[in-house]
């Protein structure tokens, strides 16, 4: 069976909109592919590659997840750079996304997803303290910097605006439905698309 680690922030770890609860194993997206694959879970809530956290920072979390035995990465990142707190220009998140990427040994199949873009619910929302209109535009621009990261070091690419919508509870997180459609174009992707 085919093992792959699944690692990113919130909507990875499974995050519940609607009571801050973590989905169960079958309905997050991480756990329902479970069912296909051999999986390590490392989601985790409000992971960066900015957090001055170690633990919720991507860069140094990742590292401690590579071996040679993962057939397949799949990162789901790159969100809660966007936080007004840390005043990431688009250029320093492409470099920080980049740097993420340099982790992985290029022999083994990477499949990024690119966030969604923030939807406008979030300015009303508990997490209003850390996202702002800022943030919003700034995420309408992530897709043409994931298309260029995942070109320039050979990654399968999945955009989740053309696959799934964030709740409108805060415009961020993924309710039941999302989740199963995310599983299921990672799932279809996987067996359909050339590796290095």
């Amino acid at each position: 069976m085919k093992k792959i680690l699944c690692f990113g922030d919130s909507n990875t770890f499974g995050f519940n909109p609607n009571n801050f609860s973590r989905y169960d194993k079958n309905i997050r997206w991480s756990g329902i592919l479970a069912k296909n694959f051999e999986v390590i879970e490392a989601g985790c809530n409000n992971r960066s590659c900015f957090n001055n956290i170690k633990e919720l920072n991507g860069l140094y979390a990742l590292p401690k997840l590579l071996n040679n035995d993962l057939d397949c990465i799949i990162l789901q990142i790159g969100i809660n750079d966007l936080q007004f707190q840390y005043g990431v220009s688009l250029e320093d998140f492409e470099k920080g996304l980049e740097k993420l990427i340099q982790l992985i040994n290029p022999k083994i199949k990477t499949i990024l997803l690119c966030p969604n873009i923030i939807n406008e619910s979030i300015l009303s929302s508990c997490f209003s303290s850390l996202f702002d209109t800022s943030s919003i535009e700034k995420s309408k621009h992530l897709p043409k910097i994931y298309e260029k990261i995942s070109s320039k070091y050979n990654c399968s690419l999945i955009n989740l605006n053309d696959v799934a919508k964030v709740s409108a509870v805060d415009g961020l997180h993924y309710d039941i439905q999302n989740h199963k459609l995310i599983a299921d174009k990672i799932i279809s992707q996987f067996y359909q698309t050339q590796f290095p």
